[in-house]
């Protein structure tokens, strides 16, 4: 193709493929990811037909991965990081050293040198960012303690893989006392860059970024908004490389959390960031086009192993370490299984191996055709994920029952759990308990109904059979030890249940169900703290749904409920 033609073209035929066969997989009930990579073959240079340049392809790529890890940031505060350290930390650490050893293993079998299978092990240990965003985000479960934790576990692999980029030049090559030296320096000075880079994005980036969004918002020019963030973004990720050899997806997630400690988090993610979707369709059409279909015969045993250690292998170490830190299955089955699948980092190991001249061309074909595989079911994997993690937790429920000769109740909740005690399991406790669990959070079920009670211990649910006015059905649900109470029964013994919770323990949380307006106030007396009600409810759903027919903006739809709710909720007073 004409040189001055290579961007528009690559542009052009990369997104027109993915469009079409993403298009095509998500009819036949796919990921639009398995479209994207086998557009990447259909354009790539070992097939006929039109080829994409695969120089610009990464570089574009490489912006949909900033672009991505800067939303992620946007949305992921620095709390939420800390709060998952003691099992992403020990998790990270695990997982990589036991998939690191295995693929040891492959590569030993397959003939390669020492230092060729510790490349490929720990290239096969980390698992792609961008999957893992994208899988947690279809499912709706990147803003979840699953989803925290699991970013929280990739934030700390790319930390690893930082360091093992600056330490494998000095690890390979050279005499064992220069060697030895060489890789406490440039460890030293790996940890004074990671650091520097840390420090300067918080100290300096907390004081200058929201102040120059807020000048550029004053200006009330929506593109200028857009650029700002654009160039905050862009510039934080190629600083951090530039300057502290971290890589961008790193600076920019960390260039992320500092926006989104600002005022403008919502705006910047809003407003900004639609594109990044369209970039990072690029980088999967960009790992697709490294596959060489003509190499598959020759190393299909090695891609088959190197595929079971990541699908099979890192999954089963990560699920055994969430366990053990005592968290639910349905949470350890979530970071499980979205760690089964590798990508970018992956190939930039791999990179590096080949320039030091350790990697041997089959391990780098071995490596894509496990990513473009390992990509594709992953998201087929985390769509049964908690099938999985019932069957699993009914069949260890069941176990320890019969080891204590019980059968009637379902094991107690983990004790490091969120403990959440919900009353009644009519719809709304249904909806409730299944929000619940998709969080991570396991609740336990009162209802008086005996065959329910049954049959959500069969799921694995932690249920009562009893009522929830008297003391010891709430103590046998563990209402001492719990943080919030959700009454959603249809009777008309809420405040009884409620002050007899209240009494039980004075720090717990209680959202209440009212049917009527004239009951809010014997609720709120008996002790919750947030009470719903249907007819005030009915009430504001109407008042929006009018107003916007009408033409009315947000901000008058939203003035307006705040009108009606103190009409309503005064009356009662």
């Amino acid at each position: 193709m004409p040189h001055e033609l290579d961007l528009i073209l690559t542009l052009t035929g990369g997104l027109t493929a993915a469009l079409a066969l993403g298009f095509l997989t998500q009819r036949v009930r796919l990921s639009p990811i398995v479209g994207y990579l086998l557009a990447g073959i259909l354009v790539g240079p070992f097939t006929p037909g039109f080829v994409a340049h695969k120089g610009l392809a990464d570089q574009l790529a490489e912006i949909g991965v900033i672009l991505l890890m800067f939303g992620v940031g946007l949305q992921f505060h620095v709390r939420e990081l800390l709060a998952v350290r003691k099992v992403a930390v020990p998790g990270a650490l695990i997982q990589i050293a036991v998939a690191t050893a295995l693929g040891v293993l492959v590569g030993r079998a397959a003939g390669w040198t020492w230092a060729a299978t510790v490349v490929f092990g720990i290239a096969i240990s980390v698992a792609s960012t961008v999957v893992l965003t994208r899988v947690l985000s279809d499912s709706h479960v990147l803003h979840t303690p699953a989803g925290h934790l699991a970013v929280g576990w990739l934030v700390l692999e790319d930390v690893f893989t930082v360091l093992v980029l600056v330490l494998l030049p000095v690890l390979i090559g050279g005499d064992a006392d220069a060697g030895a030296a060489g890789v406490a320096l440039s460890l030293g000075i790996a940890l004074l860059k990671l650091a520097g880079l840390v420090a300067f994005t918080f100290i300096v980036g907390q004081r200058v970024i929201p102040k120059l969004l807020g000048y550029v918002a004053k200006t009330g020019s929506r593109e200028l908004f857009t650029l700002t963030v654009l160039v905050v973004a862009l510039g934080v990720a190629v600083g951090s490389a530039k300057l502290f050899g971290s890589s961008m997806a790193l600076g920019a997630f960390l260039g992320g959390l500092v926006v989104g400690q600002s005022d403008f988090s919502s705006r910047a993610a809003s407003e900004a960031l639609p594109m990044r979707d369209a970039f990072a369709v690029l980088f999967f059409v960009s790992v697709g086009m490294l596959l060489d279909p003509g190499q598959l015969a020759s190393s299909w045993k090695i891609a088959a192993a190197t595929l079971a250690v990541v699908v099979i292998g890192k999954p089963l170490a990560a699920v055994a370490v969430v366990l053990l830190l005592r968290r639910p299955f349905q949470t350890a089955f979530a970071v499980g299984i979205s760690l089964a699948q590798i990508g970018e980092f992956s190939f930039i190991l791999a990179t590096l191996g080949r320039q030091l001249g350790v990697m041997p061309d089959e391990a780098s074909q071995v490596l894509v055709v496990t990513s473009i595989v390992s990509i594709t079911v992953n998201p087929l994997l985390f769509g049964v994920r908690d099938r999985l993690a019932r069957w699993a937790s009914s069949l260890f429920a069941r176990r320890a029952a019969a080891a204590a000769g019980e059968g009637a109740e379902a094991a107690p909740p983990d004790e490091s759990a969120h403990r959440t005690v919900v009353v009644g399991y009519g719809p709304v406790g249904r909806t409730l308990t299944r929000l619940l669990r998709e969080n991570g959070i396991e609740p336990t079920v009162v209802e008086l109904n005996l065959d329910t009670v049954k049959q959500l211990q069969g799921q694995g649910v932690r249920a009562i059979y009893g009522d929830a006015t008297q003391r010891e059905i709430l103590d046998r649900a563990g209402i001492t030890a719990a943080d919030s109470l959700l009454f959603t029964s249809a009777g008309a013994s809420g405040d009884a249940v409620i002050e007899q919770a209240k009494g039980m323990n004075a720090k717990l949380f209680i959202l209440a169900r009212a049917f009527y307006l004239r009951e809010v106030a014997a609720l709120k007396r008996a002790g919750a703290d947030v009470v719903v009600t249907g007819e005030a409810e009915v009430a504001f759903a109407m008042t929006e749904r009018l107003l916007v027919r009408l033409g009315a903006t947000g901000e008058q739809v939203e003035r307006e409920r705040e009108r009606v709710r103190g009409e309503l909720f005064d009356a009662q007073a």
